[in-house]
């Protein structure tokens, strides 16, 4: 009998590619990494939608073979089909590759791939060939802060624009280089990830096949360019069928799930049956995770208000459409017009966090802060710590301008200071509320972390020196800022010795 659809947990002997780097050198380099990426502006920041990847990349994360390894997911707004894993776990996915999904399933099955490339070392064993023939480290690993630099590492220059698109590719995955086993192997480990998660293993091979038709279609000229998935991932006919077979052989097998649940569990009343509703491995939040992706990846907002004017014609919008057309009114500054659509939907999914937030958000660019501000707050009585609120509702007060706003403000971000050193849109929103608040030097503090994080290290040294000499710091702020300029400071000389400069000071 064939045991194709058994897991297997091999003991681990380690191999030498995990005497290259240690984990915490590879966390190192990831998060430089995803630092300069923010630097250019190419990551989607957005709470709701980092929220919406986190559970899911965590949820497949903790199934994988390795639960132990940590993973840091983010999104880019780059449209083009495509996501990658690099050093110290961390996962990117395109916007592009979320929109060509039709169900959770699916981008599940992409980011159980990619954290199989991480769990397995294919990523550090491709690191481990190009030291092996003399290929610097950063410059495969940061190969886009290499490109821009050398382009001139001016943001708005259309020339590094294109230089950081082309060198994703070469940079995440074409330098890694992964091997036709590699993706197999990625490929069997990602489809038992999702089963044990809970969702649909067919999902991998029908995706693959989707991006595949594109492909063949693209001669046609029907779905523009080949998905940068494909070119970086290679996808051939035997790889989908193995894909199929294996899910196949997964579906007949006894669920190790619902036996564990099952009768003879002592644990569990006799006759018990596991709701199948409950062991979903669905956040629920796919359909309106989709559509704000595809406002916010939108080049403004008009142009998103016209994209889904496109789609009603084909068809009517979904709900999940309808919020994204109201988020992309929102954006553009029509209050009014939004809360209103946003009201009705919200009508039909009572306390829903994405419509409320949203809705709350509408009231007050309509002029209604009062009930924009009773509907924040009773979220807040019963989420105290929920980031997606706490952001939104702060923002929405430093709009306001004022020092009651800005306290308030900061009263709703300080339970997530604890939790929220690397997260530079936290940083930047407390900022700016200690700094119409009357607290310069919190915010002082606040916006170097920003630049820091947002791959500025250089900066953020300046801004840090700068604030230490202010007259009116107390023991503890000064012990911080000491604290942060003693870290930062290895990690500037680092980017020098590397030739990497900020350039916005280079011009002052």
């Amino acid at each position: 009998m064939c045991a194709g659809a058994q897991e297997s947990r091999l003991p681990d002997i380690g191999s030498s590619a995990g005497e290259l780097l240690t984990p915490r050198k590879q966390q190192e380099y990831g998060s430089m990494m995803l630092a300069q990426l923010r630097h250019y502006d190419y990551t989607l920041e957005d709470p709701l939608i980092a929220s919406w990847l986190d559970t899911l990349g965590t949820r497949l994360a903790a199934n994988s073979d390795k639960p132990q390894q940590p993973f840091t997911f983010f999104m880019l707004r780059e449209r083009q089909i495509n996501a990658f894993a690099t050093l110290g776990g961390y996962v990117g996915v395109n916007s592009g590759l979320v929109l060509a999904a039709e169900r959770e399933d699916e981008v599940a099955a992409v980011l159980s791939h990619e954290i199989a490339h991480v769990t397995q070392q294919h990523v550090l064993r491709g690191v481990e060939r190009a030291q092996r023939d003399s290929i610097p480290i950063l410059l495969a690993m940061l190969g886009a802060v290499v490109a821009a630099q050398a382009a001139g590492g001016n943001s708005s220059d259309d020339a590094i624009q294109a230089a950081i698109v082309g060198a994703q590719g070469l940079m995440y995955q074409r330098q890694i280089d992964y091997t036709r086993s590699n993706e197999s192997e990625a490929d069997r480990i990602g489809i038992q990830t999702l089963s044990r998660s809970h969702y649909d293993t067919a999902a991998m091979a029908g995706f693959f096949g989707t991006l595949n038709s594109r492909s063949r279609a693209n001669r046609a000229g029907y779905y523009g360019e080949t998905p940068g998935y494909l070119m970086t991932h290679p996808v051939t006919t035997t790889r989908i069928a193995e894909a199929k077979d294996l899910a196949a052989k997964i579906a007949r097998a006894p669920a190790r799930f619902d036996a564990g649940l099952g009768g003879d569990n002592p644990l569990l009343p006799g006759g018990f049956k596991p709701n199948s509703a409950t062991l979903s491995g669905g956040t629920g939040q796919f359909d309106y995770a989709r559509e704000r992706m595809r406002v916010l990846s939108a080049d403004s907002p008009s142009e998103a208000i016209r994209e889904y004017e496109r789609l009603a014609k084909a068809k009517p919008l979904t709900d999940a459409q309808r919020y994204g057309l109201a988020v992309a009114r929102l954006r553009a500054n029509q209050g009014a017009a939004a809360a209103t659509a946003l009201a009705e939907l919200l009508d039909r999914r009572p306390g829903d966090l994405w419509l409320t937030l949203a809705l709350g958000e509408a009231e007050a660019r309509a002029g209604k802060a009062d009930a924009s501000d009773a509907r924040f707050e009773a979220i807040l009585r019963t989420m105290p710590q929920n980031r997606p609120t706490a952001l939104t509702y702060a923002r929405v007060l430093a709009e306001r301008n004022t020092v009651a706003a800005g306290k308030r403000a900061q009263a709703v971000l300080r339970p997530l200071l604890g939790q929220s050193a690397e997260d530079p849109e936290f940083q930047e929103v407390f900022a700016r509320a200690s700094e119409i608040a009357g607290d310069p030097v919190r915010a002082g503090e606040a916006y170097a972390e920003a630049a820091y994080l947002n791959g500025r290290a250089e900066a953020a040294l300046v801004q840090l020196n700068t604030l230490k000499r202010r007259n009116d710091l107390d023991y503890y702020a000064r012990a911080r800022i000491d604290a942060r300029i003693a870290a930062i400071t290895p990690t500037v000389l680092e980017l020098k010795r590397q030739g990497i400069e900020d350039e916005d000071l280079k011009r002052r």
